[in-house]
């Protein structure tokens, strides 16, 4: 019995947690009638510490995780002056299909309304301060950083974004001469990811108390809005594997999107049951050569792309950031939509290819816009699923990347990817 449950891993300790606080908040909610020990004991009191608590260890991680992160990033890109025009592009691809990614989140969870219905408002005691009638304008002159440190101390997180993009390319263009603050943020950002399997470690925890505190006021009425949330997730998903990705290749190279995904399939079900982008890089190359993908392009743009391409991660950020809005009553104006898609882009260079780290460069998102984090409890209940399949959709779009790359670049055999070389060997050891 032990042994069974140390093989438990952070992802079954989080849903067993979801379950055991969603009963035990339906119990209060129907069984328990006394106030004093159901509101102020209990709702008001153990399950609001455990669950706030845990809100505020993300939080803590936030601003220093991103800022080094973003910094790690940027300043890993002095290899695409060695590459040329394949650097640009691809990055440029990237960027580009991320941002397709959200706002087709955005444009789902406007569609579904996820969140509509929750009335987190009565339950909460977190205020709002979303921007609904900034003009566009104000959002894009507020990303500039006036006074960066009053950014970090603050956590506003477009300047320290753009901060943190500055120092990385400055660093990518020094090189040697940077090499010891270069390594004092590489292993600042080693520290904050450590940091943050730390904080992971309370997740159960946290979960239990929010889910806990949330039904017992809720009761089942709360169950509805989480699963359009896990759908309106799913559709998004959907959308950017089967329809946009096929589209961008047919669009830019002419190829046939089938011949891909028959050859793809393993590298997917592989970051299915991972989890993890960074895992799948050695499979990915692998398959990508029997597509006719030059290596030379593929060693570059593939971990590239695990690191700064994250379109499955953005896209569960745009449907919790509309879950989280509409549960709150909080109208979203255009200029929050435009910072929400720019800080989710940027968010997923940030991100690192590792199991459930997008959740907490959710909360980099969130802030981004004043939204109240404390719904990503919730979110994070049923966030094992949504992560194993959009880290299937992030190895794709990353291939898929890397083919028109190749393919723009003249460095994909045609003749490969079209299965032509694989007939003529057939019928060579067929006549032998």
């Amino acid at each position: 019995m032990k042994n069974k449950i140390k093989k438990i891993d952070l992802s079954g300790w989080i849903m067993i947690s979801m379950v055991l606080g969603l009963i035990v908040g339906l119990f209060l909610n129907f069984y328990v009638t006394d106030p004093f020990i159901k509101k102020i004991i209990l709702i008001d009191n153990v399950f609001y510490l455990g669950g706030n608590g845990f809100i505020r260890l993300m939080k803590m991680l936030v601003v220093p995780l991103v800022f080094c992160s973003i910094i790690v990033g940027a300043s890993s890109l002095s290899d695409i002056r060695k590459i040329g025009t394949i650097g640009g592009r691809v990055i440029l691809i990237y960027i580009l299909t991320t941002a397709f990614a959200v706002t087709i989140a955005l444009f789902i969870g406007s569609l579904i309304q996820p969140g509509t219905g929750l009335n987190m408002v009565t339950n909460s005691t977190v205020t709002s301060n979303v921007a609904i009638n900034q003009s566009t304008a104000e959002t894009l002159l507020n990303i500039i950083p006036d006074n960066p440190i009053n950014s970090l101390a603050n956590g506003d997180m477009l300047p320290v974004i753009i901060f943190g993009l500055i120092i990385g390319l400055i660093l990518a263009k020094l090189k040697d001469e940077t090499k010891l603050v270069n390594e004092f943020f590489q292993q600042s950002n080693t520290i904050m990811m450590e940091m943050t399997s730390l904080v992971m470690k309370f997740a159960p925890i946290g979960v239990f108390c929010l889910m806990a505190k949330t039904f017992g006021s809720l009761g089942f009425e709360g169950l509805i809005p989480l699963g359009k949330y896990f759908v309106c997730v799913i559709i998004a998903l959907a959308i950017q594997i089967l329809v946009v990705y096929p589209t961008l290749l047919v669009i830019f190279t002419r190829l046939n999107p089938i011949r891909f995904f028959k050859k793809f399939v393993p590298v997917m079900f592989f970051a299915f049951s991972s989890s993890a982008s960074n895992a799948t890089i050695p499979l990915n190359l692998e398959k990508l050569s029997e597509l006719g993908v030059s290596r030379e392009v593929s060693s570059f743009t593939i971990p590239l792309g695990a690191t700064i391409n994250m379109d499955g991660t953005s896209i569960m950020q745009g449907c919790a950031v509309m879950f989280t809005a509409q549960a709150f009553g909080i109208d979203l104006g255009l200029s929050a939509l435009i910072t929400v898609i720019f800080t989710a882009v940027m968010a997923s260079i940030g991100t690192a290819g590792v199991p459930s780290v997008g959740l907490v460069t959710l909360t980099m998102v969130f802030n981004s816009i004043g939204l109240p984090i404390e719904a990503i409890g919730m979110i994070m209940g049923i966030d094992r699923i949504l992560d194993m399949i959009r880290s299937a959709v992030n190895v794709t779009g990353d291939a898929i990347c890397t083919i028109i790359v190749s393919f723009k670049n003249k460095s994909l055999d045609l003749d490969i990817y079209n299965g032509k070389k694989e007939y003529e060997k057939i019928e060579l050891d067929f006549d032998r």
